[in-house]
């Protein structure tokens, strides 16, 4: 998710259909006329985009449209607090197993949208979010209440809070992926690193040094959601116990990269929200916030193996400002001594933020033995003649081959990380 305007050296999580419209501002599409359906006041601007055609297609296409009245009917029938509590909780989580189910061909399929899609999981989550927002209670509900509701349907739907890992003789792996974005642009867009966390979570994978247990969690692609700490949240608890964790996100062309070096720095291109933000990522004691963290994940390993169609770089490039410099300057082979940080190897966005956080979080709880960094996957592309987002489908036979593609080479990868990566004591 790096800064999609940075096209000559980087298009990170940001990069799906960005080529194609990285001459124009960042602005809204306009909505045709079929998605100019009013909404409420109160909604979020992701919220707002529920009403759009391609949202309402893919929600009734995978049988997942279902999930909101069930959870306005169960809403209305809540007598306090703690009742609304254990309603948002069972329903989030119901529908986390149903999208991960879904993913690995359990269950029904419902619907003719591909097994692989995690466009539904974002879609439902939505409508979700939009009913208990519009929700009026019986019983008074202080807003305090209603953000801490609004707080368990995200890590509830996000899988955050069901990771489960078996004993010592296991190996134990975290992925994280994140929300489709740019959706302005183009609302039927998808994101790989979401669907590989759906196809990843919960599965065994073999390595010639045992078998290895993956859980996975997906992030928004909100700049709030990380400066209130959700990644934190998320991943300290987990840390000490893991034998390797990467995030994921979407990136270049044709491509994975392994980022080498993560960045301090937000380059404000606009979230899911349309919200911007510019400025050293925020986190707790920013005093000893350093510049720069850096992956250990088996970087020469990953790049050499054979793991699918796309290659694989080690990639090593930033943008710092030197030290005694006020103009940013790009480096190739990594950071000077001593330089501000402008964007990492992963960019300037939220992909490299994660990457950042999670590797500084590893640093603070003293893990160098921890292997972890971030893997930027290909642009999940539409076929050549459904690249128009006024006229296209919102799927077709390439983009459902490059997403299950993209998804197995991700397996791939992180089984021939783990499998190369020395044992933790």
């Amino acid at each position: 998710m790096t800064h999609p305007f940075s096209v000559t050296t980087r298009l990170g999580l940001g990069g799906v259909a960005l080529l194609l419209v990285l001459a124009g501002p960042t602005l809204p599409a306009a909505a045709s006329p079929a998605d100019a359906a009013p909404t409420p006041a109160a909604t979020t601007v992701e919220e707002q985009r529920l009403d759009r055609t391609a949202p309402r297609e893919i929600l009734r296409r995978s049988g997942f449209d279902s999930f909101a009245p069930r959870f306005e009917r169960a809403l209305r029938g809540s007598g306090g607090y703690a009742q609304a509590e254990r309603t948002v909780t069972r329903h989030a989580s119901a529908l986390w197993r149903r999208a991960v189910d879904r993913a690995q061909g359990r269950g029904p399929a419902t619907g003719d949208l591909s097994r692989g899609d995690d466009r539904p999981l974002y879609w439902a989550r939505l409508a979700l979010s939009r009913e208990l927002r519009s929700w009026e209670p019986r019983f008074g509900l202080s807003d305090e209440q209603r953000k801490a509701l609004h707080a368990a349907l995200e890590t509830s739907s996000r899988g955050q809070d069901g990771l489960r890992f078996p004993g010592q003789r296991v190996k134990r792996v975290l992925v994280t992926g994140f929300d489709p974005f740019t959706l302005d642009r183009d609302v039927r867009i998808g994101n790989p690193s979401g669907a590989s966390a759906l196809a990843l979570d919960g599965t065994l994978v073999r390595t010639a040094e045992g078998p290895a247990r993956i859980e996975t969690v997906v992030f928004p692609v909100r700049w709030a959601d990380f400066a209130e700490g959700a990644v934190e949240r998320a991943l300290a608890r987990q840390l000490p116990r893991l034998d390797l964790f990467t995030t994921v996100s979407q990136g270049r062309q044709g491509r994975f990269d392994v980022e080498r070096t993560n960045g301090a720095w937000r380059g404000g291109f606009p979230d899911n929200e349309n919200a911007v933000s510019t400025g050293t990522v925020p986190v707790d004691d920013p005093g000893s916030q350093p510049q720069w963290t850096t992956t250990t994940l088996p970087y020469r390993q990953l790049t050499e193996a054979e793991t699918g169609r796309f290659p694989v770089y080690d990639n090593t490039e930033v943008t710092e400002i030197p030290a005694g410099g006020s103009q940013p300057v790009t480096r190739p082979d990594g950071p000077t001594p001593g330089s501000a940080s402008r964007a990492g190897g992963g960019g300037d966005y939220l992909s490299n933020e994660i990457a950042y956080r999670a590797t500084l979080l590893r640093d603070r709880l003293r893990l160098p033995d921890l292997p972890g960094g971030h893997l930027h996957t290909p642009v999940l592309r539409f076929g050549a003649e459904n690249t128009d987002p006024e006229t296209g489908t919102v799927t077709d036979p390439d983009f459902e081959r490059n997403r299950a593609d993209i998804v197995g080479q991700v397996r791939e990868l992180v089984r021939t990380a783990v499998g190369t990566s020395a044992p933790r004591p």
